[in-house]
């Protein structure tokens, strides 16, 4: 699974021009399946987003979590993340994992924000949506579980 996670005063997904999710201070997460992917990648690739410390504390470190500040999540499907674009100029997609798989994990990733406490706003899976963010710092942070987990590339 690939994640891109940016710190955010605020964000929103729309959806048919209804706002189907909104946050305020807390995490963006882009979230992309790939198809070796498992339920134990998805738990541990929440674990890991979600304890991340990159707020920063009174001395302008980057030491508080999300719970530190009270923050919270929106998730928004992104099969994008895994687009190959090492030929020619049009990405290739193959390397995502299929709608049944991808859908199935997006959701589970869901719940268990939900059960570490983190109960996420969110996009719908394979919807046309408009994401909007105010980036904080910028701060933004790409997760692979392949390369967290040290799992062999194919």
């Amino acid at each position: 699974m690939r994640a891109v996670l940016t710190r955010v005063k605020s964000a929103s997904v729309t959806i048919d021009g209804e706002v189907t999710g909104k946050i305020g201070q807390g995490f963006l997460i882009l979230l992309g399946v790939g198809p070796e992917d498992t339920e134990e990648t998805c738990r541990y690739l929440a674990e890991k987003a979600l304890g991340l410390r990159i707020f920063e504390d009174e001395n302008e470190k980057m030491n508080l979590s999300l719970a530190d500040v009270g923050g919270q999540v929106l998730v928004v499907s992104q099969f994008t993340l895994y687009g190959n674009c090492r030929k020619g100029r049009r990405p290739s997609f193959v390397g995502a994992a299929g709608p049944e798989l991808g859908n199935a994990l997006y959701e589970k990733f869901l719940s268990i924000c939900e059960e570490l406490g983190y109960p996420p706003q969110h996009g719908r899976f394979g919807a046309d949506m408009q994401v909007a963010s105010v980036n904080d710092g910028p701060v933004t942070i790409l997760l692979d579980t392949e390369q967290l987990m040290d799992t062999p590339r194919r």
